[in-house]
């Protein structure tokens, strides 16, 4: 077998075989197949695509490229929530001390922020003394002790998918469906989850910017699931504006604290966080009634259970759990500017995608993975989509510590929001959910 004849086969549009794939994936690892050479193949695939069972193989090759947790009898029950990235997207942080007071084992391996979307892992490392350099061993002794952990990606896992998108960002291919498919599924399932909950979103500050595309991606990611006999629902959200309000690292951890002591009972962080814990409640068989789980869940968090729980994941994991109730143990910017609103409306949007970009440039984020960021600074929203302002109200909070990006950042958070006379109608923030169970879409 030769890499030149994989090739060959995919630029005909022909289809793999899984013997195919899992030679062109150990030819990767063991340094047989050049660059050059996957590069091509990948050039192939983003143009003529991979079948699902295609998709599934590569999948499955890529687990076996490295390690896969094992939690032994806690595997049937561990859950897994992957969000496909987004601005504000705090929900990670909300959710899961949610779930583990609830009973439920929650092992959670997230990724650093890149471009212009936030990162569980730099969210949580604003918090003093907050370490999620946590080996595989480390991970499933506190899973097994507290219910719950949360750390970095290991390169032990998958790390096929690692060398394959290194090139595919340096060859146009990123945006090809089964292989961003096959990269996330393959590492949630090598995390050692069996029940998979994928947050796929869609809008300006999402790297799907249609519903349509979203849904063409769950529906594949869920049947990839099927394939190898794993329980994935997908849940396809909005991203068209910030995800809460606030947008920048330690900002978002301080909105999640304000959640899990009930100050912020509804809103898009809220009703994203109970969504996606009542599906885990009813994909485990615990609720088989939605309502229920629901109340359930809101108790956890009225009677302060689910806030206990956060409390001992952070000292779990050497944080500083004073945080909860002191705000200024943080890292806190130098400059705090209140921008006015400039007419009388009803906010219809905001740019999530300018809203961001503007949080990067104050520091929040990085083009490198390897490029430092600034803890302290971000972007809070005053106002959201729906609600009235009138002249002088103020729209949005700049927290910053350079005056020359704070002006740059006001700029493009003034063209992010738009202000109309009329009141806009309300969208549903879930736009669909997928279950592989499921003979048409929910």
């Amino acid at each position: 077998m030769r890499i030149v004849d994989l090739i060959e086969k995919k630029k005909q549009n022909q289809e793999h075989t899984s013997e195919e794939i899992k030679f062109l994936i150990e030819s990767i690892m063991n340094g047989t197949a050049q660059d050059y050479q996957i590069s091509a193949w990948l050039m192939a695939v983003y143009f003529n695509g991979l079948s699902e069972t295609e998709t599934a193989n590569l999948t499955q090759a890529m687990i076996n490229s490295g390690e896969v947790i094992d939690f032994g009898n806690l595997t049937d029950s561990i859950v897994d929530k992957h969000s496909t990235g987004g601005v504000g997207d705090k929900v990670t942080i909300t959710l899961i001390p949610l779930l583990a007071a609830a009973g439920v084992p929650v092992a959670k391996l997230s990724g650093r922020g890149l471009g212009h979307t936030g990162g569980t892992i730099d969210k949580l490392e604003s918090i003093p003394g907050f370490n999620t350099q946590l080996s595989i061993k480390e991970l499933i002794a506190q899973v097994q002790k507290i219910n719950v952990a949360i750390g970095a990606q290991t390169q032990n896992l998958t790390p096929a998918d690692g060398k394959l998108y290194a090139l595919r960002d340096v060859t146009a291919t990123v945006d090809s469906m089964p292989l961003i498919a096959s990269s996330v599924v393959s590492k949630k399932i090598a995390s050692g989850a069996k029940n998979i909950i994928l947050d796929v979103k869609y809008g300006s500050g999402a790297f799907m910017k249609t519903p349509e595309d979203a849904v063409g991606l769950s529906k594949l990611m869920v049947n990839i699931g099927k394939i190898l006999n794993k329980s994935i629902t997908a849940v396809i959200t909005s991203m068209e504006e910030p995800l809460g309000r606030a947008v920048g690292n330690s900002l978002e951890i301080i909105e999640s604290i304000e959640f899990l002591k009930g100050n912020i009972k509804t809103g898009d962080v809220a009703e994203l966080t109970y969504s996606f814990a009542t599906i885990a409640l009813l994909q485990l068989g615990i609720y088989d009634d939605e309502n229920e789980a629901r109340n359930y869940l809101k108790e956890l968090v009225e009677s302060g259970q689910a806030l206990e729980k956060f409390k001992e994941l952070i000292t779990a994991q050497g944080g500083n759990p004073d945080i909860i109730n002191n705000y200024d143990l943080f890292d806190l910017p130098a400059y705090k500017v209140e921008c006015e609103s400039k007419k009388n409306g009803f906010v219809h949007n905001i740019d999530a995608y300018k809203v961001a970009y503007a949080c990067k440039l104050l520091g929040a984020g990085r083009d490198r993975k390897t490029d430092p960021i600034d803890y302290s600074v971000g972007i809070f929203l005053n106002k959201k989509t729906g609600e009235e302002v009138h002249k002088g109200d103020i729209l949005y909070t700049i927290y910053s510590n350079d005056p020359d990006k704070t002006k740059i950042a006001q700029k493009y958070c003034d063209e992010a929001f738009v202000v109309n006379e009329n009141k806009p109608t309300s969208n549903n923030m879930i736009y669909k959910i997928i279950r592989v169970e499921d003979d048409e879409d929910v």
